[in-house]
């Protein structure tokens, strides 16, 4: 099976104390890069997800879209620091002393004093979040991967179609190269009938003008390996797994040799047929790119 790097999942987990809610999408990317969108109180959490993710992606751009909800009463606690409280009472008492004012401070006014009271966040369940966490990221993760085989192959289906229609216009141009190869036999007898009738006409002459045209007119390597590299990529196709980049290093091999076919045609009928097959190539070549 084959996949596309493009995709999409979400899925959310809901709990008494918390809700987390993982969402993924997917586009065309060179290599594997990975972004994470969440809390900044679950910022240790990143790496692991990524680690997780590796699991789910081999190419493509991935965005992922964390959200939480803590649905405890409080998270933040009330400390009461009485260090502090005892220091702000003792330079109280000493500056009544040092000048002979009353101490008149009361709680109220003390409380007010800075860090007597500080907002303190609880300790967090780490393990508590991580459970309720990756079990959204793994349904998310696999709706993703779902959406992404799902058009995977629908890719594979329509390669194979472009394949065969490859092999339609090799067929054409290994056909149409036969009969041009008792074209030339006809030209050389033409030639030699006239070289019999004119002496001036240089025999070595004209069999090497005859031998380039054949050697520049030949094709039979091309559409070999051109064949070939038409069932590799079936195969390949038919293996399935991250093969995005093999695909593309093939169909670059079989552009190569359409250019060479194009540059040798000597008729109009196989010039029009390799533009034709490296329009398909091209059109591979752009569906590959879909292709994880």
């Amino acid at each position: 099976m084959i996949r596309s790097m493009t995709g999409f999942g979400r899925y959310e987990v809901l709990e008494a104390e918390r809700k987390v809610t993982v969402e993924m999408k997917a586009v065309n990317h060179r290599y594997s890069d990975i972004n994470i969108k969440l809390p900044k109180k679950l910022g240790f959490f990143e790496s692991a997800i990524r680690t997780e993710m590796r699991n789910y992606v081999q190419r493509g751009k991935v965005d992922i879209f964390i959200t939480y909800e803590d649905f405890t009463e409080s998270s933040i606690s009330i400390k009461y620091n009485r260090d502090i409280a005892a220091g702000y009472m003792e330079y109280l008492k000493q500056m009544a002393e040092d000048f002979g004012l009353d101490n008149d401070v009361r709680l109220s006014s003390l409380s007010r004093y800075p860090e007597v009271f500080s907002m303190e966040e609880q300790e967090i369940d780490q393990e508590g979040i991580w459970r309720v966490l990756y079990l959204a990221l793994q349904g998310a993760a696999e709706a993703f991967v779902e959406t992404r085989n799902r058009e995977g192959e629908n890719l594979r289906a329509d390669l194979l179609a472009k394949l065969e229609e490859m092999l339609v216009h090799v067929d054409f141009i290994e056909t149409r190269s036969l009969g041009l190869i008792e074209e030339y036999r006809a030209r050389l007898r033409e030639k030699v009938q006239e070289l019999l009738e004119d002496a001036q006409v240089d025999e070595s002459r004209l069999l090497m003008e005859v031998a380039i045209l054949a050697d520049k007119a030949c094709v039979d390597e091309e559409l070999v390996r051109l064949r070939s590299h038409i069932e590799t990529m079936r195969k390949a196709l038919a293996a399935g797994g991250s093969i995005g980049r093999k695909l593309d290093f093939i169909a670059q091999e079989m552009n190569r040799e359409a250019n060479t076919i194009l540059s040798k045609a000597n008729d109009l009928e196989i010039s029009g047929r390799a533009i034709e097959l490296k329009t398909e190539i091209e059109k591979v070549r752009e569906q590959i790119q879909n292709i994880e």
